[in-house]
């Protein structure tokens, strides 16, 4: 379509495959928008679109993304206030007619599997690094290891006695966020390997706990997304194939293997351990 549709708080830009979503920065913004400032999401990642009225003479244009589309409402769980959905465009009452005709138009464009859940996540996570402050420490993600340096003045002696935590991508399965708007929120990370009923989130040394002023929606939320993003794409990753044959190998093909090789490892699609090991094996072949 190529037409734009200013609201409160942000644009949509309908492009012909996708929508782009546009926040705006302002100091009345929702923070987590500031945050994500843009976002295109794949017309195959929406379920369904909506029109409802709002509060206050306005209505309400909601894309509702499918089931698995998203890891940022996949983190999120439902958790989300509706002030800060990130897929809800507000307008003026007057405006609604206009919104009308862009909610058929992007209905037009919803395929078949509109009503299944994703595969896999079809619209782009914030991309590392990142970080926040949570009560008993600071949460780091490069885009290959989380790592979490504990406060003295927060953290519980179990933690103190762990120390400080790092965790590869590799290692984990998931994670669990619980808003800091609520009574008990934390992020932990899911390990391989570890009980499904874990310790309490101040007592396990793969959790930050939040409070008053820590782990606020807009740095906490993003930060949980891009790990899951990078714990999804690590499962999906393809192992390099390295195919050992009788005799010697040619220097070149060997040479263009390792050079592959590197980028994969350097996109953080194999670990260092696998990089070595499969760096040596071509190495034997010479």
């Amino acid at each position: 379509m190529g037409d734009v549709l200013a609201g409160i708080h942000a644009t949509w830009k309908f492009e012909t495959d996708a929508v782009l979503i546009r926040f705006e920065r302002g100091i009345r913004a929702p923070r987590l928008f500031q945050t994500l400032r843009e976002r295109r999401v794949p017309h195959e990642a929406l379920g369904a679109v909506t029109l409802s009225p709002g509060k206050r003479g306005t209505v309400v244009l909601h894309a509702v993304p499918r089931a698995g589309a998203d890891p940022l409402m996949a983190a999120a769980d439902g958790q989300l206030k509706e002030g800060c959905d990130p897929y809800r465009l507000v307008l003026p009452a007057e405006r609604e007619k206009l919104a009308e005709y862009y909610a058929d138009e992007l209905r037009a464009c919803l395929g078949p599997e509109r009503g299944e859940p994703a595969e896999r996540f079809l619209v782009a996570a914030p991309e590392p690094p990142l970080q926040f402050k949570a009560y008993d420490g600071k949460a780091s993600f490069d885009g290959r290891n989380v790592s979490i340096r504990w406060f003295w003045t927060g953290a519980s002696t179990a933690k103190w006695r762990a120390g400080d935590q790092s965790f590869a991508v590799s290692d984990l399965c998931g994670v669990q966020w619980r808003s800091p708007d609520g009574p008990d929120g934390y992020l932990r990370l899911l390990r391989r390997g570890v009980d499904a009923e874990p310790v309490q989130p101040d007592q396990d040394p793969a959790a930050v706990v939040f409070g008053l002023g820590y782990g606020p929606v807009h740095e906490s939320l993003p930060f949980a997304a891009a790990v899951l993003q990078a714990v999804r794409d690590t499962d999906r990753a393809v192992p390099v194939p390295v195919p050992v044959g009788a005799g010697r190998r040619d220097p070149a093909d060997i040479a263009d293997r390792i050079r592959y090789l590197g980028d994969l490892h350097q996109a953080g699609l194999v670990t260092d351990d696998e990089f070595s090991a499969k760096k040596a094996e071509l190495l034997a072949e010479l």
